[in-house]
């Protein structure tokens, strides 16, 4: 087999990384590589060519997942709303919903890989990427009347919760009650 373009092993990368980020959040970063590689369509091999070790894996889709967390937030206010409180609504009303629930993969990093960076001791780019994601989140959703890491604590702890009791009704009813405490107030 020959060997690939300079071009082709860029886009290789791009597409471990973006298919990391989306399984980390989904699973967690005990993703082995071998299930990665294959997900992305790569051999097992090639992975080692393309990062220096799984740690810096998920550094960059750390990286990235915070990157389209930033993007959304940027599109909520830019998709025809002047408002910055209007465009919070929306986000609280997406970030609440069960399609969010039900999406990991496509959600929040914040929600979807909190477990990881707790459980992980280890000092690595990948925490201050989230550390500095969450801080980031937080001033966003801060309003007149309410303190931005209370609401994101609550988004994040109703979309966890939410998570774990999917098949109850009860998932419902905590993503409806987070949505109308942080919509009717703020």
């Amino acid at each position: 087999m020959g060997r690939v373009s300079q071009a082709q092993a860029r886009e290789n990368r791009e597409r471990v990384v973006r298919t990391a980020s989306r399984l980390f959040r989904e699973q967690g970063t005990q993703v082995g590589v071998a299930e990665l590689m294959k997900a992305s369509g790569l051999t097992h091999g090639g992975f080692y060519k393309q990062f220096a070790s799984k740690e810096a894996l998920i550094d960059e889709a750390t990286a990235l997942a915070f990157g389209e967390l930033n993007e959304s937030r940027t599109a909520a206010v830019e998709s025809g709303s002047d408002e910055r409180a209007a465009a919070q609504r929306a986000l609280v009303d997406t970030y609440l919903s069960v399609q969010h629930r039900d999406n990991p993969a496509e959600g929040c990093p914040v929600a979807g890989l909190a477990q990881d960076m707790a459980r992980d001791s280890g000092s690595r780019e990948a925490h201050r990427v989230y550390a500095e994601g969450v801080g980031d989140f937080a001033e966003w959703l801060a309003t007149e009347d309410q303190d931005g890491i209370a609401r994101l604590c609550t988004m994040v702890g109703a979309l966890v919760l939410s998570r774990a009791t999917r098949d109850t009704p009860l998932s419902e009813e905590i993503l409806t009650a987070a949505r109308t405490a942080l919509t009717e107030t703020g």
